[in-house]
C-alpha cells in the first residue's frame, strides 16, 4: 500500500484541483443567478420555480450542468488509473487534458462562442478516452 500512496500523489492532486473547478462552477452560477434574481431568491427555498433568464446566468448554469455530466466519469477513471497503475502515463496525461479543456470551456461558454467551444469539449472527451485506454494497458 505504501507504493500506492507515492504513485497516487499526482492523481490526488489532479482530483483535488478538479474539486476546486467544481466549486468554481457552483459559485459562478450562484453569483450570476444572485446578481439577476437577488439575495432573497438565493437565500430562499426557491419553491416558486423561478430560474434566471439572463444570458450569463443561463450560460453558467448550462456550463455547470455540462461539467457535471462528465465529472463522475473523470473521477472514476482517475481513481481507477491511480489504483490500478498507470505504467504508460496516459491516464494522468488524459486527466490533465480533460482538466485543462474543462477550464478553457468555461469562458468560451460564457462568451457564447460556438464550434470552438464544442471542439474544446471534444478535447475533454479525448482526455477521458486516454484515461480509459490506460486502464486496459
Amino acid at each position: 500500500m505504501e507504493t500506492l500512496g507515492v504513485t497516487a500523489t499526482p492523481y490526488m492532486t489532479l482530483l483535488a484541483l478538479s474539486v476546486v473547478l467544481l466549486v468554481f462552477h457552483v459559485l459562478l452560477q450562484g453569483m450570476l443567478s444572485t446578481r439577476e434574481l437577488g439575495r432573497d431568491w438565493n437565500a430562499g427555498p426557491r419553491d416558486e420555480g423561478v430560474e434566471p433568464k439572463g444570458k450569463f446566468a443561463g450560460r453558467a448554469a448550462r456550463a455547470s450542468k455540462n461539467f457535471q455530466e462528465t465529472y463522475p466519469a473523470f473521477v472514476g477513471l482517475l481513481l481507477g488509473v491511480a489504483f490500478a497503475g498507470d505504467a504508460s502515463g496516459w491516464g494522468l496525461i488524459g486527466g490533465w487534458i480533460w482538466f485543462a479543456a474543462r477550464i478553457v470551456y468555461v469562458p468560451l461558454y460564457l462568451a457564447g462562442i460556438p464550434y470552438f467551444r464544442s471542439f474544446v469539449w471534444l478535447i475533454s472527451l479525448i482526455g477521458l478516452l486516454a484515461m480509459t485506454i490506460a486502464l486496459f494497458r
